[in-house]
């Protein structure tokens, strides 16, 4: 892998990190509350959606 894949690759997961934080956080209580997710989370759920830790 090069250099610009590596920058590439850590810019894709950072968009999709993003992207799932503000998601969750936009999500309507009832939706959150049946998925069993508290949104105050959403960082740690993205972490681990995009990161695998």
């Amino acid at each position: 892998m090069t250099l610009i894949d590596t920058i590439r690759e850590i810019a894709r997961k950072r968009i999709a990190y993003e992207r799932t934080v503000a998601e969750i956080e936009s999500m309507p209580l009832d939706t959150a509350l049946d998925l069993d997710i508290y949104r105050p989370d959403a960082r740690k759920i993205a972490r681990k959606a995009v990161y695998g830790h």
